[in-house]
């Protein structure tokens, strides 16, 4: 194992330029390869056929694919009144104003791609029943939904998606023509932003499908500008199957998309379950339509992440994280836990593919922000304002600053848990980002990553992780100038299959790089997944130790580092961990007879969680029923090992 805690400067600023910048030479997670043409005297020079910073050994790039501007219409019950322009500009660095009244801008610097999502379900409904020249604004419904007082902006939320459940809404707020405007304005902003090579957009939005509650949301992401006259809406279906079938559709006509579900922590097992919608039996023809048009899932995001759950997962001590147990929008409790989180749909899915011969949850991971306040990216901890406009951009509306007329606050009682007067904002996390390995920043090159599942999430910060499988690394391989490029000669990357070879266990790359402007790195892991006697397990493995630590073998654990934050600063300790953490590992419990998955996680140290951040700005003591601190992390995809074709 190789760890290094220091860089040169000169790598530093490599890494800071952004997601597709050089760290080095050959062996840096991504080094650039030189486009040069060669040509004889008096000829003509051709045009290089790739675009500035192509990289053949492929970069990482950070986007954002869940962003929710005016056009949907709880935003803009919110009182968000950005657009899908100012969407891609705030992506982009620029400087745009919040519903509450302040500006906001990334501290972090711009990111490389974003979709915008807005609610494809009555899209600009609202938008257009606020103006006076419209009819709509007229109606009982509409008067009762613009409200810039935080408690009424509340209670019109609540009115409006009761009003949408029921059914009750007025016909006109599903006007098509509405509906077309909206979708053309997502398209020409799309259109406008949209530089190769600098910045990716991609035209998309939000299927917002539930079943009775239960959270069956989707994006999609269409790859180019080709798309349908109108999105594909749960006021169709509210079954995903139909919206996958309208996918197939579109693809006879030349328009191709992919669905991403989210939150599907907050689905009461649904989004994962062992059985269809419908009610009827998985079975190949399902796991074929599903696979062929849901490759990735948001596994983080503001309203919690759907990694693992302790309940799930209660030998891994990180299982813990950002947890969110409500239904979306709702103070219902989940009460099932399986089926609602991806490390058990990729069990699932492998005891699924050995049992009957398919598997529906081969999923890649990617993190997404749903913003909804046309703020892409808006994930940093100190730089935290929120998700939901005006309901929650101060830090008393969301609960990490005693409200007015507060009793007590470090002595207890103020919102227990259950309260009506607890911020549901309280258990949001400043999370996360999509990352991807592709060979230049474009539409197509940036597709084609998610589609074959070379995608990593983040749960804020720009770690760079990357991830292969082999038979035959090179004995050298840690130490070579083409350290990637041997990689993916003689092994798969994230998000493919490893196939059998005789009488050989895989090795396993594992290679991950600190976002300069966040913590230093803790620790990289392991967490695998395989069926045994049919019966799906998990273990995760620590891999790689910051500090010169060794992982015990007997515990499969690196020992702590040690490593604080003060927090009356919200420093970190600045001489713990690691910038780089790399290493080849071999699997000890490896049975070339056993179906298994693997992925890479990567943990920070700890670091000071939002609502701390607010309480010291505010100068009031951190909520005592929050977490102070948080351990920032990385998700590579997994690598699937198949004993058989």
């Amino acid at each position: 194992m190789k760890t290094i805690r220091y860089v040169a400067p000169a790598i530093i600023v490599a890494l800071i330029v952004g997601g597709g910048a050089a760290i080095g030479a050959g062996g840096a997670l991504d080094a650039p390869v030189k486009a040069t043409t060669k040509a004889k005297p008096g000829t003509a020079v051709a045009k290089p056929a790739h675009l500035p910073g192509y990289n053949a050994d492929r970069n990482a790039y950070y986007g954002d694919l869940h962003v929710h501007t005016y056009l949907s219409n709880d935003a803009y019950i919110f009182n968000v009144r950005r657009t899908p322009e100012d969407a891609y500009r705030f992506a982009q660095g620029e400087t745009i104003g919040h519903a509450s009244g302040f500006q906001i801008r990334l501290a972090g610097g711009p990111l490389d791609f974003t979709a915008v999502t807005d609610h494809s379900e009555y899209m600009a409904a609202v938008r257009e029943g606020a103006n006076p020249d419209n009819p709509d604004s007229k109606l009982p419904i509409s008067q009762g939904l613009i409200s810039s007082d935080p408690v009424e902006v509340g209670k019109a939320f609540t009115a409006f998606y009761a009003a949408m459940r029921a059914k009750t809404l007025p016909p006109s707020f599903t006007d098509p023509a509405t509906a077309s405007r909206a979708w053309q304005e997502v398209r020409e902003a799309a259109a406008r932003n949209n530089r190769p090579g600098r910045f990716t957009t991609f035209v998309g939005y939000e299927y917002t499908a539930s079943s009775e509650g239960r959270n069956l949301h989707r994006n999609v992401i269409f790859r180019s500008a080709r798309v349908p006259d109108l999105p594909y809406s749960a006021n169709s279906s509210p079954d995903p199957e139909n919206l996958w079938r309208n996918m197939d559709g579109w693809r006879t006509k030349g328009i191709e998309a992919l669905a991403i579900p989210h939150n599907s922590n907050g689905s009461d097992g649904v989004m994962f379950d062992s059985v269809r919608l419908n009610g009827q039996p998985i079975d190949r023809a399902y796991s074929e339509l599903r696979i062929r048009n849901e490759p990735l899932a948001e596994i983080t995001q503001i309203k919690g992440t759907s990694e693992t759950h302790p309940t799930l997962s209660p030998n891994d001590e990180w299982a813990n994280f950002e947890i969110m147990e409500n239904y979306i929008g709702s103070a219902r409790k989940v009460t099932k836990f399986h089926g609602g989180y991806v490390r058990q749909a990729l069990e699932d899915g492998i005891v699924l593919r050995q049992t009957k011969g398919f598997n529906p949850f081969k999923l890649g991971f990617i993190g997404s922000s749903d913003t909804h306040n046309a703020a892409p990216g808006s994930v940093e901890e100190p730089n935290y304002f929120s998700k939901t406009g005006r309901t929650d951009g101060l830090p008393d509306l969301r609960g990490s600053a005693p409200p007015k007329g507060a009793k007590t606050w470090d002595g207890v009682p103020v919102d227990p848990p259950g309260s009506p007067t607890r911020p549901a904002s309280q258990a949001w996390g400043a999370s996360g980002l999509a990352g991807v390995w592709a060979e230049e920043n474009s539409r197509e090159a940036i597709y084609a990553a998610m589609r074959r599942k070379e995608t990593f999430a983040t749960s804020g910060p720009r770690i760079k992780v990357r991830f292969f499988a082999s038979y035959d690394f090179p004995s050298d391989l840690m130490t070579r100038a083409d350290t990637v490029r041997q990689a993916y000669a003689r092994g798969v990357p994230m998000g493919g299959d490893l196939l059998p070879s005789k009488g050989k266990a895989p090795k396993f790359l594992v290679w991950a790089v600190r976002d300069p402007r966040s913590g230093y790195l803790q620790r990289a892991q392991i967490v695998k997944g395989w069926v045994e006697n049919g019966v799906a397990k998990e273990k995760v493995f620590d891999v790689a130790c910051a500090d010169g630590l060794k992982v015990d073998p007997s515990t499969s654990r690196c020992p702590s580092n040690g490593a604080t934050v003060d927090l009356k600063t919200c420093q970190p300790d600045r001489f713990k961990g690691d910038v780089e953490l790399r290493t080849v590992w071999t699997d000890p419990t490896f049975n070339a007879k056993q179906r298994a998955f693997y992925y890479v996680r990567v943990l920070e140290n700890p670091s000071c969680r939002w609502s701390t951040w607010d309480a010291l700005r505010n100068g009031t003591p951190p909520n005592p029923r929050l977490q102070q601190t948080i351990i920032e992390r990385a998700w590579s995809s997994p690598i699937w090992f198949e004993p058989s074709a």
